[in-house]
């Protein structure tokens, strides 16, 4: 059984534009499954695919398992399965020894953005980057699988 750890901040913007990053991979994501107590993700970029099974959330944590599968077949079960879906560009950077993912979320979503922290238990210390502002780990409306059914653009 795999465990997610993980917190997500804010982002400024203005330091975001500002900061140099590499390049971005573009992922649309949906969900078969989106319940309060669990979720089935598909998500696909344009090399790969993922499944991802995830309970609710408890704290920070929750259980995950996640398999990579074919992208062709990611797009017919998208196509046939997904409910709500969402899309964004993720960038990865690492920040004093730590990997950060940053999602610019594009769509219905355009003008959020996200950074994540996956961590190897909930105690675990870590430096904040300066572009980070408030932790919104635990809020509901920042979570994928929310934004997918109550977009930021409705806020």
């Amino acid at each position: 059984m795999g465990i997610e750890i993980e917190r997500k901040f804010l982002v400024d913007h203005k330091q975001w534009q500002q900061l140099p990053k590499p390049a971005g991979t573009k992922m649309q994501q949906g969900y078969m499954v989106n319940e309060d107590d669990r979720t089935i993700r598909l998500r696909i970029t344009d090399k790969q695919a993922y499944i991802t099974f995830k309970s609710g959330t408890a704290g920070i944590s929750r259980n995950e398992y996640e398999y990579e599968i074919p992208v062709n077949d990611a797009t017919q079960l998208f196509a046939q399965f997904v409910k709500t879906g969402l899309e964004k560009t993720r960038y990865c950077i690492t920040h004093e020894g730590n990997l950060w993912e940053i999602d610019v979320f594009e769509g219905d979503n355009h003008g959020l953005v996200i950074a994540e922290i996956e961590l190897g238990h909930e105690d675990e210390y870590f430096v904040h980057p300066p572009w980070v502002t408030v932790e919104v780990s635990g809020e509901e409306k920042y979570y994928n699988s929310s934004l997918s059914v109550h977009p930021f653009k409705n806020w």
